[in-house]
């Protein structure tokens, strides 16, 4: 979720939602108080998304197997040889 494009999206389809909702009703201030609860509801709901995929990320995160450090100093390290290219 890029923020700026969430932003213009979101400012975007608040204002789609003003003009309808000033066309159907024709109250200005009905009209800003709905946008400004769309707004806040919008908001909400970008939120739990990001929760959400925080909260995925994590749990994939925790499901994977850990490496335990001993394991980790048993691999096998080969020399550095400079003369290779990319040290192959």
């Amino acid at each position: 979720m890029y923020a700026p494009r969430v932003i213009f999206s979101m400012l975007g389809a608040l204002a789609v939602f003003a003009v309808a909702t000033y066309w159907l009703n024709g109250s200005l201030s009905g009209t800003a108080i709905k946008t400004v609860i769309c707004a806040v509801l919008l908001q909400a709901g970008y939120f739990g998304g990001v929760l959400y995929l925080v909260w995925r990320e994590s749990r994939s995160r925790t499901s994977r197997p850990v490496v335990k450090r001993e394991e980790v100093e048993k691999l096998p390290v080969r020399p550095f040889k400079g003369s290779e290219p990319f040290n192959r």
